[in-house]
Formats: structure tokens, sequence, C-alpha cells
């Protein structure tokens, strides 16, 4: 107690000489982790999805055999006017095949301040961050994703709020500007979102010659609520990118020429109609790398159904095919179904914890690749299917 009075007593003391308080420290992060078995002969753990095509069309119910954490600390203060918050995540990553590579690492470290005199209403921000990302849950792909190492400003302007910010890679081989603009009504419960990439790179080969080149891209990103009334939303994308810049607004490849483009369509659907709820997709990217094309079509969806307030069966299915030129077309479908308890009846409440049944089938040109399960294909086997199960608990918090 005498302790806690000396705390106190240190803090208006603070506050009395207008020095900065911390006003609030927060704690919250993301998990998975589970047993997994495969009744596929020398393969104690398996995955499914096409290994060249995997942004997007990897469904991950009953599909992820890792173990993965990250955990965030921030603490909030003001001083001067001025609203601040420092934040810190380590991420916790194991990749469940025995190799004991387990890793720790850092995925956020930066500072944000907002109240400043000179601009009171916009948020500066300078470090490594999350920044600018959109997702589809069901496939753990974020289409929009600014995150890196820099710094940036958002401001409101107009009906919206403008963000614009620069990043450096690692090593320094390449600068990217980022201007993202979000909040536009477009239609009643509909926003629109314009974000442009532009990349440039200074990477050399070993004789000293510069390779790097620049790049552009485009997305396109409509948010709508409640679509067709069914308690969820609707997030749509239209992307494109040329030379180094990345379909998700991001870095692609440093040395990509011009002459690389690609583009990306994406369509997801989230509901919550009384105890049935899920979340689906559809998902098109077409690109051109060294004047090789590529092809990627998939379809899926989630799809919960509470029996009770703390029991749903989770069902998931999806369906993808990736073309290269010069190849046969690789295809691939899974099936997962998942008895799971939760902490409501919800599609989005959690922790949830699964037993999961997932069986896949993929075509001999997707086996032939050396792709997924691990430890089947391209290993001169012939078999097209494979089935695994276990127990999986994901919480964010």
């Amino acid at each position: 107690m005498e302790r806690k009075f000396k705390l106190l007593a240190v803090a208006a003391s603070l506050t009395a000489l207008g020095l900065p308080t911390a006003q609030a420290v927060d704690f919250n992060g993301y998990f998975r982790a589970g047993p997994q078995s495969s009744t596929q002969k020398g393969v104690n753990r398996a995955v499914y999805g096409l290994a060249w095509a995997n942004e997007g069309s990897k469904y991950r119910l009953g599909n992820e055999l890792d173990t993965y954490g990250e955990f965030a600390l921030s603490e909030a203060g003001k001083a001067g006017g001025v609203e601040y918050k420092a934040t810190l995540m380590t991420n916790f990553y194991n990749g469940g095949n025995g190799d004991g590579g387990t890793k720790v690492g850092v995925n956020q470290i930066y500072a944000e301040g907002k109240g400043y005199d000179i601009a009171p209403k916009s948020t500066f921000w300078i470090g490594q961050r999350f920044y600018g990302r959109a997702d589809v849950h069901i496939v753990d792909t974020f289409y929009t994703n600014l995150s890196g190492t820099g710094a940036g400003v958002d401001s409101p302007v107009g009906p919206g709020t403008l963000g614009v910010a620069y990043f450096r890679q690692d090593g320094g081989v390449a600068s990217r500007v980022n201007v993202d603009y979000s909040g536009l009504t477009v239609n009643p419960g509909g926003k629109l979102r314009l974000v442009g990439t532009f990349t440039s790179s200074n990477q050399t080969d070993a004789a000293g010659t510069k390779i790097g080149k620049s790049g552009v891209g485009l997305t396109l990103q409509h948010n709508q609520d409640n679509i067709f009334g069914l308690g969820g939303g609707n997030t749509a994308w239209i992307q494109y990118a040329q030379g180094s810049a990345g379909l998700n607004g991001n870095f692609g490849n440093s040395t990509a020429p011009s002459g690389t483009k690609g583009f990306r369509i994406v369509e997801s659907l989230t509901w919550q109609v009384g105890p049935i709820g899920g979340q689906a997709q559809a998902m098109y990217t077409d690109e051109k790398d060294g004047g090789v094309k590529t092809k990627l079509m998939t379809i899926g969806g989630r799809m919960s159904y509470a029996l009770t307030n703390n029991f749903k069966l989770v069902g998931e299915t999806g369906y993808s095919e990736w073309k290269r030129d010069g190849f046969a077309k690789e295809k691939l479908a899974k099936l997962t179904i998942a008895p799971t308890l939760s902490t409501g009846p919800g599609f989005w409440n959690r922790p949830e914890l699964r037993f999961f049944v997932t069986t896949a089938k993929w075509n001999g040109p997707a086996n032939k690749a050396g792709i997924l399960p691990a430890g089947l294909a391209g290993t001169g086997s012939t078999k097209t299917t494979g089935t695994s199960y276990g127990f999986q608990a994901e919480m964010w918090f």
C-alpha cells in the first residue's frame, strides 16, 4: 500500500511539472497452435496448397501446421498537448516440421503522435510497423499491405483520410512511397479506398552495375457494410502493379523490369444471419514476369453453424488452379470439417478450440511440381489425395 501511494505521488508531481505521464498500457496479440497428424505414410503433418501460388489460395482451416503467435505491448500518454503511443510487437514461430526451427523476432516497433501544433489533426509515425493492411481471413492473405520500416503522416482531407508514407527496404536497396486515400463515400454504406505505390531500387550486381528498377502500383478497394442485410460486409479489390512494385502495395522484385506486370481482382463476402456465419472469396490474378505469363484462379469459403452458444460446426472448402506458360495447369481442392468450442455463436468469436479433419485432392501436374503436401509431392509419388487431422486453438485478444 505504501508503494502504491508513493507511485501516485510521483505521478501527481510529474503532472504538476507538466512532464509526460503514461495514460494506458495495452497488451494484445494473436496465436494458433495444436497437434496434427496425417494418414499418409511417412508424412507426420501435412498442409495442402499450390506452392507456386499460395498467396490467397491456401485455405487455412485445418491446413496450418505451424505454431505462431504475435504479442504487442503499447503505452499511450500525453505531453504538451500531444497524444503519443509507442508499440512493440514480438513474434514466435515454429514451422511444425520437427526440425526445432523455433524463431523469435520483432514484427513492430514504432512511435506515433497526434496533436502537434503545426497539424493538430494529423497523426505522425516513425518505425517498423503493420500499416494499411486489409485481408481475407480464411486465406490469411493481406491483399493490401503497406507494412515496413518507414515514416508517415495520416491526415483528414475532405470526406476521408489521406496517408502519405515513405519506406526503406531492408539492406537499403529499395525505397517506396505510398499515397493512401480512404473513407470516400461512394454509395450508401460503401466507401472507396485508393492506394498508389511508387518504388525505386539501387541494387547492383557483383560487378557494381545497377540492376535495380522502378515500379508503380494502384489499388482500388471498396468496402460495403451489411450487404444484402446479411449482417456482415463485402470487400472488393482491383489491383495493378508494374516493375518492382507489388500487387499488395508493397515492394515487389527490386530487379523486375517495367515489362513485369500484374493484375488482380478479389471479391470477399462476410455474413452472420442468426446462427449461420461465414466468409467467402473469389480471386483471379494475371501476371507476366520476364515474358512468362501465369494465371491463378481460386474460389472458396468457410461457414459456421452454432448448435449452442458455445459449440459450432465449422466447414471450409476451396478450389484453386494455377497455370504457367509452357506447363500443364495445376489444380487442388480441399475440404475441412471442424467441430469447434467457442466463446460465442458468431463467426468471429475467439478463442476457438477445434478438432478438424481435412482432405484434399490434386492433379498430376500439381504433384509433379514438387509442391504440397510436404513429403509427398515431387518425390516420385503418384498419389493425388491426402487426409490430415488434429486439434488447433486460435485466439486473438
